[in-house]
């Protein structure tokens, strides 16, 4: 009997000690807590796009100038201007360019530049391009991969509903477009016969 009652109080004893080991937070203070460690993914897109991507932007090489180093030399052109977050083929470069409206679709703009002809996305917007040629992210920094991603959805958000949209509406054919924006290029399969600007800026010129 006294081994029963011994048995017994040591297993209380157990239980208290558990009690007093686990710390049990009220619900709204762990929301709270949750809130606050929670990545802003909208805040950190909208810094980047509006305050520091325009520091790059005399970066940006001219269309046709870098047209031209990616036939002249690309090895070199890719090392030393196009940026990426892996080492893989698919390689993003600033850029910028002014050229006459040759053709308005419901997905591009479509420009020519000293006989070269540039399409400029109007609608499907996507992908990284923008965040990665920016150069300015690091993938290291984040432990979470949904909120590293979740920059370049908030990026295009902003070009789709801020940056195309009047764009859009105000073009006409034959008129002066300048632009700032991403490429993306492949470096092992390069074409430079089809070149898609994803837009960062654009201007309507007389």
């Amino acid at each position: 009997m006294k081994k029963k009652k011994l048995t017994i109080a040591l297993a209380l004893l157990g239980v208290i000690a558990l009690y007093n080991s686990v710390y049990i937070d009220k619900l709204d203070i762990v929301k709270a807590k949750a809130t606050k460690d929670q990545f802003d993914a909208v805040t950190y897109a909208r810094t980047l796009f509006a305050e520091k991507i325009p520091t790059k932007f005399s970066k940006a090489l001219e269309i046709s100038h870098l047209t031209e180093l990616l036939e002249s030399k690309p090895e070199v052109t890719f090392k030393d201007h196009s940026n990426a977050l892996g080492i893989g083929n698919i390689r993003y470069f600033l850029t910028s360019g002014k050229g006459v409206v040759k053709a308005i679709s419901d997905n591009y703009v479509t420009l020519t530049i000293n006989q070269q002809t540039i399409n400029i996305a109007t609608e499907y917007v996507f992908g990284n391009a923008v965040r990665d040629a920016s150069g300015l992210v690091d993938i290291a920094a984040f432990t979470n991969t949904m909120d590293f991603n979740n920059i370049s959805a908030e990026i295009n958000k902003i070009i789709r509903k801020e940056v195309i949209p009047s764009f859009k509406h105000r073009v006409k054919m034959g008129e002066t477009v300048e632009f700032i924006g991403a490429v993306e290029f492949n470096q092992k399969h390069l074409n430079l016969s089809k070149i898609e600007i994803i837009p960062i800026s654009l201007k309507i010129g007389e």
